[in-house]
């Protein structure tokens, strides 16, 4: 995660494309939005992956406590 007190760095990532994956084996597909020091998530078209199962659930907050893995589906600038 981040050092104590500072924000992640995850400005490249804003209006991205990403998969996260979540605890209990969970995965969701959608487009960051916003995040905060905690690493909470405002991910927006957001389709929850269940196997061979998806599931749109539009616009959600992800706690960041149950994110494991956030993996960028389209290209991110390195700079920022």
């Amino acid at each position: 995660m981040s050092r104590s007190g500072q924000p992640p760095d995850l400005k490249k990532y804003m209006d991205k494309q990403l998969q996260i994956k979540l605890n209990a084996n969970r995965v969701v597909v959608g487009t960051l939005r916003g995040f905060d020091q905690f690493m909470n998530l405002v991910v927006d078209n957001t389709v929850e992956m269940n196997g061979n199962e998806k599931n749109d659930i539009g616009m959600v907050v992800i706690r960041g406590n149950s994110v494991v893995m956030i993996e960028a589906l389209e290209p991110v600038s390195k700079g920022q």
